[in-house]
């Protein structure tokens, strides 16, 4: 058994006479995959293996549309129509394939999570200068997720006493009691409910001459100028909502969890461009619904959800905004899922202690405890009355992108580190395309950090 597990890259436990519970279960999973290698020798085959290694692509990226995206595509579709953010959707779509990508590659070789490279490879400061960051950012993360679920449940007519408490159990139980294979297929579930968005905007009957003059170029409109607060604040939400740090080392994570190994880049990379195909089509659905609906409502750029929760009732009826009250609350609660289990990946693996979903509770309470504490405190401050929703919204979208600079600093590090990478190394055009994604937040977050600050000196 303890042979088994060295072939297929598992660590048994040393001071353990047996393997525990979470080696177990993983070496389970990986002998599946490893007789579906061995069975890809037809199409059924190849099928069956590639239906499987779906799960840290989609999750992500659906994930990534998260109830604070649902509220940021829908503020953007009100504030600038059927202009410029829509066709913006698939080049940020590109840039989140660069971006993630890269932990494909980086946790199927090394079979390492992204903090624990970060923490052996570069020391103690760096190392807890990248968790502080994340779990900061997650938590606030999930605080809007979870005013999605509550205004969501709300619309429905269910009290926030029963929603929030009720995800939060439903999260916590996901995390700590079902291992890894059940978390995901549940979660992949879950996470194919985003795409309601999608015959939502359909059912909405949008202006479908207006959808291809905005991919022509036509209507890019931008009141007050590509310079103006207004602008800079939801370019940067918008990005914010595509790439952020907790992508990272969740889908790293979720890479080395699952399993997979060098020969499975491939498929990890479908199942990466699955998730990606799916995060745009949802954006650009939001868009074009709230352009259709929202657009002409006072301080459109600070909407929030509970604003156009009545708005949809008066302009589409009860039906389809209980369609939308729906899929934000699932837009909640997946991301919710996703990002509490990259914090617990990430305190497990700086501190190197379990760091598995296959691992049980009595054996990994450090895995687990501090990842379930964050998500009670989001949990907890969203059920304070009175909190401005639209700016937290924003402001946490916001935070991303000033995150994620730094974030992939690492993350190139690391994939130029030949060896850590070997044969696998970022290549030349690769690292191109991730300098000028860094340089072009670095610039995105200057000047709104000048246009807040001085609103007069962009001439916006």
């Amino acid at each position: 058994m303890n042979l088994q597990a060295q072939v297929l890259g598992l660590r048994p436990c040393p001071e353990c006479a047996e393997l525990p519970d979470a080696l177990e279960h993983r070496l389970r999973d990986r002998m599946h995959l490893s007789e579906l290698r061995r069975r890809a020798t037809g199409w059924k085959g190849r099928l069956a293996l590639g239906l499987a290694l779906i799960g840290p692509g989609v999750l992500v990226m659906l994930g990534d549309n998260d109830a604070g995206g649902v509220v940021t595509y829908s503020q953007t579709g009100a504030t600038f129509g059927l202009g410029i953010f829509l066709p913006m959707m698939l080049l940020l779509g590109l840039v989140a394939y660069v971006v993630q990508e890269m932990t494909v590659r980086l946790g199927a070789v090394t079979r390492r999570g992204h903090a624990e490279l970060i923490w052996k490879r570069y020391g103690t400061f760096w190392g807890w200068f990248s968790l502080v960051d994340l779990i900061v950012a997650n938590v606030l993360t999930l605080m809007t997720e979870f005013v999605g679920i509550r205004l969501g449940g709300q619309a429905l007519g269910m009290p926030a006493w029963l929603t929030v408490p009720g995800s939060l159990l439903f999260i916590i139980y996901a995390l700590v009691v079902l291992r890894y294979w059940t978390w995901e297929r549940i979660s992949l579930f879950i996470a194919a409910l985003n795409l309601i968005f999608v015959p939502l905007a359909l059912m909405a009957h949008p202006d479908w001459h207006g959808v291809a003059r905005a991919f022509m170029g036509h209507g890019w409109i931008v009141p007050g100028g590509f310079l103006s607060v207004t602008f800079l604040i939801l370019i940067s939400a918008n990005i914010g909502t595509t790439i952020a740090p907790w992508q990272l080392f969740f889908q790293q994570s979720c890479v080395v969890d699952k399993g997979l190994l060098p020969q499975d880049i491939r498929a990890g990379r479908r199942d990466l461009l699955l998730g990606v195909f799916g995060m745009v089509a949802v954006a650009m659905a939001l868009i074009v619904l709230s352009a259709q609906t929202l657009q002409g409502l006072p301080n459109a750029q600070g909407l929030d959800a509970d604003v156009i929760l009545h708005a949809l009732r008066a302009r589409l009826g009860d039906g389809l905004m209980a369609l939308f009250a729906l899929g934000l609350m699932e837009a909640g609660l997946i991301a919710a899922i996703v990002i509490t289990a990259s914090s617990a990946w990430a305190v497990g693996e700086a501190f190197g202690i379990e760091r598995s979903i296959n691992a049980a509770p009595r054996q990994a309470l450090g895995f687990y405890l501090p990842a379930v504490v964050g998500t009670a405190i989001a949990a907890a401050v969203i059920m304070i009355p009175g909190l401005d929703l639209g700016f937290l919204n924003l402001s946490v979208q916001v935070i991303a992108t000033v995150f994620m600079p730094a974030a992939m600093l690492f993350l190139l590090m690391l994939l130029n580190d030949r060896e850590l990478m070997g044969e696998h190394v970022n290549s030349l055009p690769r690292n191109v395309a991730s300098i000028a994604i860094m340089l072009a937040l670095i610039a995105c977050n200057g000047l709104y950090g000048i246009a807040t600050l001085f609103p007069n000196a962009l001439g916006g």
